[in-house]
């Protein structure tokens, strides 16, 4: 049952193959027998277990079921849950228990879905290895492969067992980690700058950021609120599209959300792309990519080609600049999101209490880690009088020209863009944390920020596997509000790359994670 995707899942309840409280039994226990992981901050087991037997009463009598009824499903923890702590992996928020559910939690609730628990993350969604929590780091479940396991024991470098493992990539690495190792069948995450898409590749699952205004931020703490999207994350397209469904459209919540009706859809079994045109902008081929992406980017390419579909170089000049300007305009919304946490309301607060100056930054120095600190420190700069023209409105600036490249090649014709996700596979951890946190973000992110900058959805597919063992991904660009162009297309991809999420079973079952029981792994 763990190695089902979300929508085999939905049949088997239905066809009375499981019961939602025994499949929610089965998620809880391989959690505690992954808890090697470090995927979930908060296991809510007596809430998941109360919704399955609710799940259950529905079933048996015959009411109306709801999309996600019985399906087992993960929050990353930066979004508000009723009664439940939000933490944001950070000590300014330990013991905050908000008063109200995010509105894309309250949709997943309201279809009938089993609240697992909350993911772990980088603190403040403030990075992109979900290495930077105060929970410890999130260990990929690849790195537990036999296959990487005999490829990392001939390796010098590697100075001890328990260090031995792979990022997942972040900062939704929980979320990610927790779909790829089967604890649960989707997971929320959020994408300010690939955060979603980013540890989707990483672990091998697949990764949607919608289009910016198409779900609800309500209830998600913001990081920069003109980019924050949340992001989903399943075990293969037709999974996202059916979450996508549930949680798209108009909140009044939210004034950024579109005005339209959003009809949820369905993908087709059969998909022809012979009509399709597809470009490949020339300047991802970034320096850093690794040969294997290249490969893979290359295939995937001639398997279009092959398909009947006209692809095409493009050019999306400005690329070289976003970067650096995500920067700018990234940490100058941090700078102004995070003065909201001053210790007199909600979350942590200092002790002293010489002054209310010296209280509030008390409070921040202790609350705060040095990432977050780094962050408002570099956008207060950016900010100030004398710099705000020179650099934040001039970030800007670019950012409409990078968002108009989109528009320009859309506008020529090309359907949708076909880039790496990343430069390559997973990073040892040892190796991770030697470079610093904005070094790391700016080589994880170059192919997944632009989309952000211009508000477009994208989704990654995992593809394949490194000569290492570690899943790759390939990425997917739209146009705005063309989810269901977009998810048909990474579906066919999908099918001919013939790889997926569910592949980590046989990573199990040739090696697995070691705290596994060998009864529990070989019944999967």
């Amino acid at each position: 049952m763990l190695g089902l995707s979300l929508r085999e899942a939905a049949v088997a309840l239905r066809r009375g193959q499981v019961s939602p409280t025994e499949l929610c039994q089965k998620c809880l226990s391989f959690i505690k027998e992954t808890t090697i992981l470090n995927a979930y901050i908060t296991v809510t087991e007596d809430i998941a277990l109360k919704q399955a037997e609710e799940a259950e009463k529905r079933f048996s009598r015959g009411q109306p079921l709801g999309e996600l009824d019985g399906i087992p499903i993960a929050i990353k923890d930066n979004f508000s849950t009723t009664g439940i702590e939000t933490t944001c992996a950070s000590r300014m928020l330990q013991g905050y228990i908000p008063p109200y559910n995010a509105t894309v939690v309250q949709k997943l609730l309201d279809q009938g879905a089993v609240l697992m628990g909350k993911t772990n993350l980088d603190e403040f969604a403030m990075g992109s290895g979900s290495t930077d929590s105060i929970f410890g780091p999130v260990k990929n479940p690849w790195s537990y492969s036999k296959r990487y396991r005999e490829k990392r024991a001939h390796c010098r470098h590697v100075a001890e067992e328990d260090s031995d493992w792979v990022i997942t990539g972040g900062s939704s690495g929980g979320s990610a980690a927790a779909v790829s190792a089967g604890t649960c069948y989707a997971a929320l995450g959020s994408d300010t700058g690939g955060s979603t898409r980013n540890p989707a590749s990483h672990c091998g699952v697949v990764g949607l950021k919608p289009t910016y205004g198409l779900i609800s931020r309500h209830g998600l703490i913001p990081l920069v609120n003109s980019m924050d999207v949340p992001g989903i994350l399943t075990r293969c397209v037709d999974d996202a599209a059916t979450v996508l469904g549930v949680l798209a459209g108009h909140d009044p919540k939210d004034s950024t959300t579109i005005q339209d009706h959003f009809e949820p859809f369905k993908l087709p079994d059969v998909i022809d792309v012979s009509k399709l045109c597809i470009g490949i902008p020339k300047e991802y081929h970034a320096p850093g990519l690794s040969t294997e992406t290249l490969s893979l980017w290359s295939k995937a390419a001639d398997l279009l080609e092959d398909a009947g579909a006209k692809v095409i170089e493009v050019s999306l000049p400005h690329t070289a600049y976003s970067i650096v300007c995500y920067h700018v305009l990234c940490t100058s919304e941090v700078a102004s999101n995070m003065a909201r946490f001053d210790g007199l309301e909600y979350g942590h607060r200092s002790d002293i209490d010489d002054s209310t100056e010296a209280m509030y930054a008390a409070t921040r120095r202790q609350g705060f880690n040095d990432v977050v600190r780094g962050r408002i420190l570099s956008g207060n700069f950016f900010l100030l009088k004398q710099n705000y023209e020179h650099y934040f409105l001039k970030a800007q600036k670019v950012r409409r020209l990078i968002a108009e490249d989109f528009v320009k090649v859309f506008s020529s014709g090309v359907d949708v863009l076909l880039t790496p996700t990343t430069l390559g596979d997973a990073v040892p951890y040892l190796e991770f944390i030697q470079e610093d946190n904005r070094t790391r973000s700016a080589q994880e992110d170059v192919f997944t920020q632009c989309a952000n900058m211009a508000g477009l959805p994208a989704v990654t597919v995992p593809v394949g596997l490194s000569s290492r063992g570690l899943p790759l991904g390939l990425q997917f660009i739209g146009r705005g509000f063309s989810e269901q162009q977009l998810l048909t297309i990474a579906k066919w991809l999908e099918k001919q790359m013939d790889f997926g999420a569910l592949e980590f079973y046989k990573v199990i079952e040739n090696g697995g994670i070691p705290q596994l029981h060998s009864k529990s792994a070989s019944s999967l």
